[in-house]
């Protein structure tokens, strides 16, 4: 198991904001290519500790903080996904990565999807963990949930220690809280021929049990370039496929953020373009 510190960590003067970042391992530019990972909402770099370990035995990792997020301060600037997508873009190319594969989390995962829209040349492989790319592929209840949130609700859980923390400001962390629930409330709206104009070669994770609609995971898993005809005609895949979805059983948002023990090994196949195989069967 590779270590868990940091062989590179700061902040760095990215669209305004002081971002923290970490690296795991060295970004030699040699294959395999790092790995990008976004954690969610309210999360930081101190989320994913499993998540990083695990690839980090075979690939680098770089891991940040987004705008309010950890130890990157917030600013009067606004929220958007556009915004993020583009942060993180800035931080590859501050850090020389020419081209990066990218994983994200939740809101990560939305945030994925714009950097990979945006930026396609920065892109390698892109994992959708959880996320959505359309307001309308979440459950109405998810944003019956955000829309609860107050800084009376958060008073003394994990998401007020973690902002005050590194901002030690009430009215900060208020701001910060209603910011981001325009942002996860609004979502984004990405069009499905933008969906099908990204280049990158996708995966798609969800919970059965998630706040993403298990038909809304199928559709991304679509217009990311799967379904095989030819697999379905002859019962065998030919090729590595462009686009993969995994649907895990009895298992929540909250819950596939803790199943890296899981999913890492089917990520870095699809990462690392581990051919199919098919069994002798006749």
């Amino acid at each position: 198991m590779a270590d868990s510190t940091p062989s590179r960590s700061g902040h760095l003067p990215i669209d305004g904001l002081s971002l923290y970042f970490e690296v795991h391992g060295e970004l030699d530019g040699f294959a395999p290519l790092p790995l990008l990972l976004i954690p969610g909402a309210f999360m930081s770099t101190e989320s994913m500790p499993s998540w990083v370990t695990a690839f980090a035995d075979q690939r680098p990792v770089i891991i940040f903080d987004q705008q309010g997020h950890g130890r990157t301060p917030d600013t009067d600037r606004p929220m958007s996904y556009e915004q993020f997508g583009d942060d993180a873009a800035e931080l590859l190319r501050a850090l020389n990565v020419d081209r990066a594969d990218v994983m994200g989390y939740s809101q990560g995962g939305g945030v994925a999807l714009q950097l990979a829209l945006r930026h396609p040349d920065l892109v390698g492989k892109l994992v959708s963990l959880s996320a959505t790319y359309r307001q309308d592929g979440w459950y109405a209840s998810v944003f019956e949930g955000i829309e609860g949130l107050d800084v009376e609700t958060l008073a003394g859980t994990s998401i007020e220690k973690a902002f005050m923390e590194h901002t030690p400001d009430p009215a900060a962390f208020a701001a910060y809280l209603e910011k981001m629930k325009v942002l996860n409330i609004e979502d984004q709206q990405i069009s499905d021929a933008q969906m099908r104009s990204i280049s990158a070669r996708a995966m798609v994770v969800v919970g059965d049990a998630d706040g993403v609609k298990p038909e809304h995971a199928v559709a991304m898993f679509r217009l990311l370039g799967g379904v095989d005809d030819e697999a379905a005609a002859t019962g065998i895949l030919q090729r590595v496929p462009r686009a993969r979805l995994v649907i895990l059983p009895a298992m929540s948002h909250l819950g596939i953020s803790g199943e890296a023990d899981v999913l890492v090994p089917m990520v870095t196949a699809f990462l690392d373009d581990v051919p199919p195989v098919t069994p002798e069967l006749f």
